[in-house]
């Protein structure tokens, strides 16, 4: 399966500038920026409550931002730019009476892709012998899966997933990885939300943390490591920003 158009890490596949997101006195996103590069996995990290999927909803037009800009591939967001993304946000909503094959054949209709592109989004996350069993009877992990099918069913260039490895077990989280990692070396640009450190750390090339909806730290894991412990500078941030909200 062809995934997206190669490209270089020079190209700037995201782009979101000073976003800021209200809700009353609340404010969810603070001021977020942030550069997703064409064949590079670009990791979200933060608490419960940080901002990262209401950062990821505001990218997709599912919600409007107070102010800021968002472009993808250099142009506004927008139903064209859409085109070429694809997303798996929080649990995918599916229906238990389908087959995997059905509901990708529905999807590949509203996309507008060929149904020969199911062939190879089934056998990207391995799901090729569970393909004519009914979506009821999959496990959490194997509807993850098939949400991710979906996400790459029209090839897109930009990849944004929620939790990738939720449900998954030690094998499916393992396989998860390799399958982001091959579509960053295809050239898709992939932006991860997540709170497992550990995860995280095994795929992206660059994380942004956040807390309150404001950014704490971007950069590489070794940027973001204490004496070589990532972990340990991850909750050193965390505490050091809890401590400033205070």
């Amino acid at each position: 399966m062809s995934v997206g158009t190669p490209g270089t890490q020079t190209a700037d596949a995201l782009v979101i500038r000073q976003l800021h997101k209200h809700y009353g006195t609340h404010r969810a996103l603070d001021g977020v920026d942030l550069t997703v590069k064409a064949g590079e996995v670009y990791g979200l990290l933060g608490p419960n409550g940080a901002g990262k999927t209401t950062l990821m909803k505001a990218l997709l037009g599912l919600q409007r931002p107070t102010s800021g800009s968002i472009e993808i591939f250099g142009r506004p967001v927008g139903r064209d730019t859409l085109a070429e993304v694809g997303a798996l946000i929080e649990v995918p909503g599916l229906w238990p009476t389908l087959t995997a094959d059905e509901t990708l054949k529905v999807h590949a209709k509203l996309r507008g892709v060929p149904e020969d592109w199911i062939e190879g989004a089934l056998r990207l996350v391995k799901m090729t012998d569970a393909r004519s069993r009914r979506v009821g009877a999959y496990s959490l992990g194997m509807r993850w899966r098939l949400g991710i099918a979906i996400a790459l069913l029209a090839r897109p260039r930009l990849i944004i997933l929620d939790e990738p490895t939720n449900g998954l077990d030690p094998v499916g989280i393992r396989e998860m990885r390799g399958i982001i990692r091959s579509l960053a070396g295809e050239g898709v640009a992939v932006l991860i939300a997540s709170h497992q450190l550990g995860e995280v750390a095994q795929v992206c090339d660059r994380v942004q943390v956040l807390t309150a909806g404001r950014t704490q730290y971007e950069g590489s894991l070794e940027g973001l490591a204490v004496d070589g412990d990532v972990e340990a500078g991850f909750f050193r941030l965390l505490e050091t920003a809890d401590a400033g909200i205070r």
